[in-house]
């Protein structure tokens, strides 16, 4: 599913985010990556995410060496990934359904052909009676399980998470 062979991040001037990374991630698996604040790891995650390129190595995902993909093949790629982000990344401008439901309307999909799994998926991570508020009246509790929601409601075969917790 995921391969780095020799991955490296370069910030300029002599300092180095990362430097011969290897491993290789396979369907199914669950992994956890730690260490200190600065070592690399959001970095490393937004490489695996293409957001970021490497500075040297190579980045295979789904099969599919991510160095030279074009951007319409990229997005294409990055439907197969749920992301929870470090900082929740909501939109302040809509509810708590909106927010879970955009990565389906963004692709396309009828609202009617997915409005029962959203309002599904609202109740069991616990936020059924908060699924119509704003996220600046949520917990912080209730902002990271909308945007975990967020990240599984399109059935992603890849769910990566920056500082879940």
């Amino acid at each position: 599913m995921i391969r780095l062979d020799n991955v490296a991040l370069s910030y300029g001037y002599g300092i180095d985010g990362l430097h011969d990374v290897s491993f290789h991630l396979r369907p199914g698996s669950f992994h956890f990556l730690t260490g200190p604040s600065g070592a690399g790891i959001s970095s490393l995650l937004r490489m695996m995410c293409m957001s970021l390129q490497p500075t040297g190595g190579r980045i295979e995902l789904f099969n599919q060496e991510i160095r030279d993909i074009n951007a319409a093949r990229r997005a294409r790629l990055r439907r197969r990934i749920g992301i929870v982000f470090q900082d929740f990344r909501l939109l302040d401008h809509l509810t708590t359904w909106q927010n879970v439901a955009l990565p389906l309307r963004v692709s396309g999909k009828r609202e009617a052909d997915y409005k029962e799994d959203v309002t599904d998926l609202l109740q069991w991570v616990g936020l059924g009676d908060r699924m119509h508020h704003f996220p600046s009246v949520l917990s912080g509790g209730e902002k990271q399980r909308a945007a975990i929601a967020r990240a599984v409601i399109g059935k992603p075969e890849l769910l990566r998470a920056d500082e879940p917790t």
